[in-house]
């Protein structure tokens, strides 16, 4: 009698084994509990959710607080009416304001206004620390380097290099 296992079909799934369904589970929890956690946090001192605050720091980080919309979707990873949608809430807000781009009567620039600049200096310090306690506080410098590069592998994996690529925000 053959006992050898009976290798999968062509049709059948690479079934997760017991391991890697404990890994991506565990991943899984720990993203949806740490996402959580930093909007509850961003909530309580700044009125605003994690995903506007990364919108408020890109912007603080490019050249004169500016940068097209489209170039904001494509770093925020999220479609352009969630942005703007986003974008009109902050500019409700006064921490961001609109501007025409010249060269292209369809392109728009997200512009940081000096009060947006000042609700992210004053929410910063409270939001590092909470990455810090969530995060980095809980693993080794070696646990550290590790994650830094398991994610970096993921998101090169994940980025489609294809022209005409499904992205989030091209739709």
């Amino acid at each position: 009698m053959n006992t050898a296992p009976i290798p999968p079909s062509a049709d059948e799934p690479r079934w997760l084994t017991a391991e890697e369904q404990r890994v991506w589970r565990s991943y899984i929890e720990a993203a949806t509990l740490l996402e959580d956690h930093l909007d509850r946090q961003l909530q309580r001192d700044a009125g605003m959710p994690h995903v506007y605050y990364g919108l408020l720091v890109k912007l603080a980080e490019s050249p004169r607080r500016r940068l097209r919309m489209t170039e904001l979707a494509r770093y925020a990873k999220i479609t352009r009416s969630r942005l703007s949608h986003a974008i009109a809430r902050l500019e409700k807000n006064g921490w961001v304001r609109r501007e025409d781009c010249p060269s292209d009567k369809r392109g728009q620039f997200a512009i940081l206004t000096d009060e947006g600049y000042e609700v992210l200096r004053r929410t910063a310090p409270g939001h590092v620390d909470a990455v810090r306690q969530a995060v980095f506080d809980r693993l080794t410098p070696e646990q550290q380097k590790s994650l830094g590069e398991i994610m970096r592998i993921v998101a090169e994996g994940l980025q489609p290099s294809e022209a005409g690529a499904d992205l989030p925000w091209l739709r």
